[in-house]
């Protein structure tokens, strides 16, 4: 797989922030605003809506139906025309609300990179099995799988988003990075305050792509960090990107003196005995601890 290297990677790309075209520094300004349905939903995932004069991008589209609703709603009282939802993971809390996003915003285009379309079409259908129960109501009617993104950039009115880290050894590791606002958002990286998600992270190898992913944030220097999921009292900026680097640290010291999941679990809750997501932290102990295939 392509390596990266992290400090030519950050340089070039903030020397393209420091120079950017004269049409888009010219450009009208952008904001960022966040949906995120914290404790009150299975997944606290967050969607962030992209705005500039006249139109706005959407960044991942939730999980439940009642969340999404409430996402179209925040968008229709911005009075912006969507042009375009790009979701940044394949995972279902990013992608179930299309349906119900699409229902308001049908000339919306829907987009993502290959490995994250390749993800979804090959876990779909038994993710919609498993959750649409437990969902009910809040499933979706219908599954929309995205269309391809040319490159790794999307444009609103002029000014670029960057799709950073499908180039890395984890492409499931990519974020958005929107230079004219210095805010990273989107993805699954970066964690504020709960348990992280280790599962999907279960060899050493794995885990340092992911701290590398994590320096590659830093390294932009980012005013505004949107933890993809994250519970109140997490901080949306490099402090969430600190406490998730920190926590896989903890997981790595941990891990090897911990006889069983049971014991990682007591071990971590003593580090950190004030988060939520104790089930994330639980199931990915199992999973480390090979307890449980994964």
């Amino acid at each position: 797989m392509t390596r990266f290297t992290l400090n030519k990677t950050a340089a070039a790309l903030a020397l393209a922030t420091a120079t950017l075209p004269a049409a888009q520094a010219a450009g009208p300004q952008l904001n960022l605003s966040v949906y995120n349905p914290a404790d009150k939903a299975i997944f606290p995932v967050s969607s962030s809506l992209v705005t500039g004069k006249h139109d706005a991008i959407l960044i991942d589209a939730q999980f439940a139906r009642k969340d999404a609703e409430a996402l179209v709603k925040q968008i229709k009282d911005s009075g912006k025309t969507l042009t375009t939802v790009y979701i940044s993971h394949g995972d279902p809390d990013y992608y179930f609300g299309l349906d119900t996003i699409k229902a308001a915003f049908p000339n919306a285009r829907v987009l993502a990179t290959g490995p994250t379309i390749a993800h979804i079409k090959a876990t779909m259908n038994q993710k919609l099995a498993f959750w649409g129960p437990k969902l009910g109501n809040d499933a979706p009617a219908r599954l929309i799988v995205p269309e391809p993104i040319k490159g790794d950039t999307l444009k609103l009115e002029g000014r670029e988003l960057k799709v950073i880290g499908v180039d890395g050894a984890r492409s499931e590791l990519s974020v958005v990075w929107i230079p004219s606002l210095r805010t990273v958002t989107g993805g699954v990286p970066v964690v504020g305050n709960q348990h992280v998600w280790m599962a999907d992270s279960k060899t050493p190898e794995a885990r340092k792509t992911w701290k590398q992913t994590l320096d590659r944030i830093s390294a932009l220097h980012p005013v505004k960090v949107v933890p993809g999921h994250y519970l109140p009292g997490a901080k949306l900026d490099l402090t969430s990107v600190r406490f998730t680097r920190d926590y896989i640290d903890a997981i790595e010291t941990e891990l090897p003196k911990a006889a069983d999941s049971k014991a990682l679990v007591e071990a971590m809750k003593l580090r950190y005995p004030n988060l939520g997501g104790e089930a994330d932290l639980e199931l990915g102990a199992k999973v480390l601890k090979g307890e449980m295939p994964w």
